[in-house]
C-alpha cells in the first residue's frame, strides 16, 4: 500500500515533537514520480539545533550512569519495533529514496540486526587490569563515553546508517543529536518514532530537520564532544577541518571508486553477476558500489558481451513494482551529475554499449531515472576512472595481467572497498593483500557488509582513525581512563 497522506514533519527534541522554527519549507517527493508529495518539511534554525544539543547534554549524566546492559535493552526494543514496522519502513524507503522493495527490505532487517548486535555489546564493555612495576599497585583501564555525539547521515541508507552510528553511541553511554539528509526526512521521522516507542529516556536521542549549514553551527556548540559523518568528500573535509579546530573527536566515512578485478581464470558468469550487482544494485547509489571493472585482456571481450546481455534485461520503474530491477536516482541533481559524467566519458573515447541517457516515455517523465549504462574501453586518463558517479554505470577497463590490474585498482584517491574474481588462490592472495582498500573481497560484489565485522576505508575514503560496525564500532564513542590504585 502506497503512502497517501501528506505529512508535516517535526523535530524530536528532549522526548517531545517540536515544530521547526524556520518559515522555510520544501516538499519531500517520490523520486519515481515527483507528483507524489510525501511530506511538507519545515526547516530548522540555529535555535532548534541548540535546543537539541542542550537536551542531549541534559540527559548525558543520567544516561552515562545507566548500566550498560540496561542501555542495550532499549536497543533490543528498537530492533523489535523495526521488525514490527518492517513493511511500512520498506515502502517508505522505496517511495522516499527510490530503492526496489527487496533492497529496502534488506536495509530494514539489516538495521534491526545492528540494533540487536550493539545491544549485546552493552554486556561486553570491559576494561583491563595491567601489572604494575611496584608492589601494592593496581592499574585499571575503564572505557567511558565521550558525551554528546553529533550524528550526520546521508540519504542512500536512511535507516541503516543512522542505526549503525546511534546504536554503538548510546550503547557506550553517549547521548546523540541526529541530523539526517534533507532528501529523506520522512525516514528520519519514522526512526525517531521507533526511538520514542522503545522508551529511550528524554534527551538521549534527538533529531533536527534542517539544511546542511546547521551542521557547522552544531559543531561549534561547546556541548558537542564528537562528530560522526557519512557523506561526500567535499562536505566531509569541511566537517573534519572544523571539528579539528575545536579538538573534537571526528569520524568520516566518505566516497569510493571501488575496483572489481576480473582475472582470466575467473568463472565469467559469476563475475558478470558480481559486476552487475555491485554496479547497478541500489541504482549505483552506494559508497561501496563498483566504480571500475578491471578485466584481464584474455577474457575482456567475452566478459563485456556477457555483461551487455545482462544489462539489456534490466527494467526500470518504481521499486514497488515486483518486475522492476532498478529504481530512480534520489534527485534531479544526482541524475544530472550521473549523465554529465557518462557524457564526459563518451567524449573522451569510451564506448557506450548500453543506456547512457534518461529513459523516455510517460512512465519515466516525472521521475529521476537514468538507464543502466555500460561503458567499455574506459582508460585511466578519463574523468570517470577517478570520479565517483554515484549512479547506475558499469565502467569496464582492460588490464594485460594481474600486476597491471592491481596498479589500475590503486590508481585512485579512494580506498573504500574492492573485490577480485578468480579461482587461483595465489592471485587471490596477491590481490587481497596488495589492493589499497579498507575492505577487500573475493568472488563477491564490492557492495554489502556484515554488521559484526569492522567497516571503513583508506586514503580519501575516510578519516582512518576508527572503524564502524563490529566491536570496533564502539571504539570511536569511548575514551579510556587509566586508574592507578595503591593498596595497603
Amino acid at each position: 500500500m502506497a503512502l497517501t497522506k501528506t505529512q508535516e514533519l517535526q523535530n524530536y527534541i528532549g522526548g517531545q515533537w517540536v515544530t521547526p522554527g524556520s518559515d522555510d519549507t520544501f516538499e519531500d517527493t517520490n523520486p519515481a514520480d515527483t507528483r507524489e508529495v510525501l511530506a511538507i518539511v519545515r526547516q530548522s534554525n540555529e535555535s532548534d539545533a541548540d535546543a537539541a544539543i542542550e537536551a542531549a547534554a541534559g540527559a548525558e549524566a543520567s544516561w552515562k550512569n545507566t548500566p550498560a546492559p540496561a542501555r542495550g535493552g532499549y536497543l533490543n526494543k528498537l530492533a523489535e519495533k523495526m521488525r514490527e514496522r518492517q513493511d511500512d519502513l520498506t515502502r517508505a524507503i522505496v517511495q522516499e529514496m527510490g530503492k526496489t522493495y527487496n533492497e529496502a527490505k534488506k536495509e530494514v532487517l539489516f538495521a534491526a540486526g545492528i540494533a540487536d548486535f550493539y545491544a549485546a555489546e552493552g554486556r561486553r564493555i570491559t576494561g583491563k587490569v595491567i601489572p604494575a612495576d611496584m608492589e601494592n599497585i593496581q592499574i585499571q583501564t575503564v572505557p567511558e563515553p565521550l558525551g554528546v555525539a553529533l550524528i550526520v547521515t546521508p540519504w542512500n541508507f536512511p535507516l541503516s546508517i543512522p542505526t549503525w552510528k546511534i546504536a554503538p553511541a548510546v550503547a557506550a553511554g553517549n547521548t546523540v543529536v541526529l541530523k539526517t539528509s534533507s532528501e529523506t526526512p520522512l525516514l528520519g521521522k519514522m526512526f525517531m518514532e521507533m526511538i520514542e516507542a522503545s522508551g529511550f529516556p528524554a534527551g538521549v536521542v534527538n533529531q533536527v530537520i534542517g539544511p546542511g549549514r546547521l551542521v557547522s553551527h552544531m559543531i561549534d556548540h561547546p556541548s558537542v564532544d564528537a562528530v560522526s559523518f557519512t557523506g561526500s568528500n567535499p562536505v566531509g573535509k569541511k566537517i573534519y577541518e572544523q571539528a579539528n579546530k575545536h579538538m573534537k573527536r571526528v569520524h568520516m566515512e566518505m566516497g569510493g571508486k571501488n575496483p572489481l578485478l576480473v582475472l582470466s581464470d575467473a568463472d565469467l558468469d559469476e563475475a558478470v553477476d558480481v559486476a552487475v550487482k555491485g554496479s547497478l544494485g541500489q541504482t549505483g547509489q552506494a559508497c561501496t558500489a563498483t566504480g571500475r571493472v578491471i578485466v584481464e585482456e584474455a577474457v575482456y571481450d567475452e566478459f563485456v558481451q556477457k555483461v551487455k546481455a545482462e544489462v539489456e534485461k534490466f527494467r526500470l520503474g518504481s521499486g514497488l513494482d515486483e518486475q522492476v530491477h532498478m529504481g530512480p536516482q534520489v534527485s534531479d541533481s544526482e541524475k544530472q551529475s550521473t549523465l554529465e559524467l557518462i557524457n564526459s566519458a563518451v567524449g573522451e573515447g569510451a564506448e557506450l554499449l548500453v543506456g547512457g541517457s534518461a529513459p523516455s516515455g510517460e512512465a519515466y517523465e516525472h521521475g529521476h531515472f537514468v538507464q543502466p549504462t555500460l561503458l567499455a574501453g574506459v582508460t585511466r586518463e578519463m574523468r570517470i576512472a577517478h570520479e565517483e558517479e554515484f549512479g547506475p554505470v558499469i565502467s569496464v577497463m582492460k588490464a594485460s595481467n594481474l600486476d597491471e590490474a592491481i596498479e589500475i585498482a590503486n590508481d585512485t584517491d579512494f580506498g573504500l572497498t574492492a573485490s577480485v574474481c578468480t579461482n587461483d588462490s595465489n592471485s587471490m592472495t596477491r590481490a587481497l593483500n596488495e589492493i589499497e582498500a579498507g575492505l577487500v573481497k573475493a568472488n563477491m560484489p564490492t557492495t554489502g557488509t556484515f554488521f559484526q565485522a569492522p567497516f571503513g576505508g583508506y586514503k580519501q575514503s575516510g578519516s582512518g582513525s576508527f572503524k564502524e560496525l563490529g566491536r570496533e564500532g564502539m571504539d570511536f564513542f569511548t575514551k579510556t581512563k587509566t586508574k592507578y590504585i595503591k593498596t595497603k
